[in-house]
C-alpha cells in the first residue's frame, strides 16, 4: 500500500483527502535536492551557450510534461541567445513508425541517432525511472558524449543510476500523481529561473 492509498483510507471525506494529499505533496517538495536542481539548470545553460539542443523524453503523463518543458524553454524563455529545445515525445507519426519497425523500447534512441551532439542535453522524465525507452536513450546519450538529466520518482530505477544529473522525488512505488505533480513544479522552477535570468 502506498502513501496515497493510506491517505484515502484515513480520510473521512473528499475535503479531508484533498488536505492530506496537499500536505503530502508539500512534504515531498521540501525533500528535493536543491543542488541537483542547480546542476540541472547549469547543464541547460551550458548547452545553450555551446549551441546545443535540449531533448526531452517521457511516456504517458511524463510525455506531456516533456512537451510542456520543451515549450517553456524554446518559447517561454525569451532570451537574446535562445534555448533550442525539442520534445521527442511530440511526434506521433515518428514514434509509431519507430515502435512498429523497431519496437517501442527504441522510440527515443532512434530519434537521437544521427542528430545528438556532445553539446546536447537529454532530459529523461520517468516516475518509475524504469521505462526501457527512457533508460535506453539515457544510456545512448551517455555513450555519445551528451549530458544526461533524469527526473525520477519511486526508487529511481535505471534512469537515476545512469543520468549524470538526477533530480529525484522520494516516493513509494505507484505514487504517480505526486511524482508527476512535483516534476511539473520543478520544471516550472527551472524555466521561471531561466526566464528571469536570461531576459
Amino acid at each position: 500500500m502506498n502513501e496515497i492509498e493510506k491517505l484515502f483510507g484515513q480520510a473521512s471525506s473528499a475535503k479531508a483527502f484533498t488536505r492530506r494529499y496537499l500536505e503530502y505533496t508539500s512534504e515531498i517538495l521540501r525533500d528535493i535536492d536543491d543542488d541537483a536542481v542547480c546542476a540541472f539548470i547549469d547543464a541547460l545553460l551550458a548547452a545553450r551557450d555551446a549551441g546545443g539542443t535540449i531533448y526531452t523524453i517521457g511516456n504517458g503523463g511524463s510525455a506531456a510534461t516533456a512537451c510542456h518543458f520543451a515549450n517553456d524553454l524554446a518559447i517561454g524563455v525569451r532570451s537574446a541567445v535562445p534555448f533550442r529545445a525539442v520534445s521527442l515525445a511530440s511526434n506521433v507519426s515518428t514514434m509509431t513508425a519507430i515502435g512498429n519497425d523497431f519496437g517501442y523500447d527504441h522510440v527515443f534512441v532512434k530519434q537521437l541517432e544521427g542528430r545528438l551532439g556532445v553539446a546536447d542535453v537529454v532530459v529523461g522524465i520517468s516516475a518509475s525511472g524504469a521505462s526501457p525507452n527512457v533508460v535506453n536513450a539515457i544510456r545512448y546519450a551517455n555513450e555519445n558524449g551528451a549530458v544526461t538529466v533524469g527526473l525520477t520518482g519511486f526508487d529511481g530505477g535505471g534512469v537515476a543510476e545512469l543520468a549524470a544529473v538526477n533530480v529525484h522525488v522520494q516516493s513509494t512505488k505507484g505514487e504517480y500523481g505526486p511524482v508527476e505533480a512535483v516534476h511539473t513544479v520543478l520544471l516550472h522552477i527551472v524555466s521561471n529561473y531561466l526566464m528571469l535570468r536570461c531576459r
